[in-house]
């Protein structure tokens, strides 16, 4: 897949808000600074599209990507930054559980979590809550170029241990810096569309 064009089209904050074109969409989730925004750039071979920002927790919207005007890569709110107070919290906790209810266009979440660390607390929540709504997940671990390589096959294996994906479910090791795992999430959002 070759992305010629990409634009944030739409900020949302509620259902009345969202396109209503049809075309399929890609959630991304992840803890504030995972790597949302450089995800996003690196995939769609940007520089800035997505701010990426050295204070976690600036995304407080749904922000609709539009890309080749054939699907929408949908960035939110991250989680589990203590900075941000409760009411902020339930805030978007509401915003992402209203798109998630109701959403047939949705075709896929990618839930990014980081290779350095084994997935948090907050990580299986998360994935927990996508598997209640019954969506297909892909995890993306991020910051793969920080594991050195002796190290690469361990924290594969607490990942996939901690996780527990389910049958349909997989795991795309990524890597902004190197491009690692670009190719696999973009086929794998071609073979959706």
């Amino acid at each position: 897949m070759v992305i010629k064009e990409a634009n944030l089209d739409i900020i949302a904050t509620r259902r009345s808000q969202y396109p209503e074109d049809g075309k399929p969409e890609f959630l991304l989730v992840g803890r504030s600074n995972v790597g949302k925004s450089s995800f996003i750039n690196t995939i769609l071979s940007r520089k800035n599209l997505a701010y990426t920002s050295a204070k976690p927790g600036k995304t407080q919207t749904l922000n609709f990507y539009g890309i080749n005007d054939q699907f929408y890569i949908i960035d939110v709110p991250g989680y589990g930054y203590a900075a941000t107070d409760k009411k902020t919290q339930a805030k978007f906790g509401m915003m992402i559980e209203e798109y998630l209810e109701k959403r047939e266009q949705l075709k896929r979440v990618f839930m990014l979590v980081d290779f350095r660390h084994k997935p948090t607390e907050d990580d299986l929540l998360m994935y927990n809550f996508l598997k209640y709504y019954n969506l297909p997940v892909t995890v993306i671990a991020t910051k793969a170029d920080k594991v050195s390589g002796g190290k690469k096959q361990k924290n594969l294996k607490i990942l996939l241990d901690t996780m527990d994906l389910v049958v349909g479910d997989d795991l795309v090791v990524f890597s902004s810096i190197s491009k690692l795992g670009v190719k696999e999430v973009l086929n794998k959002i071609e073979s959706l569309i």
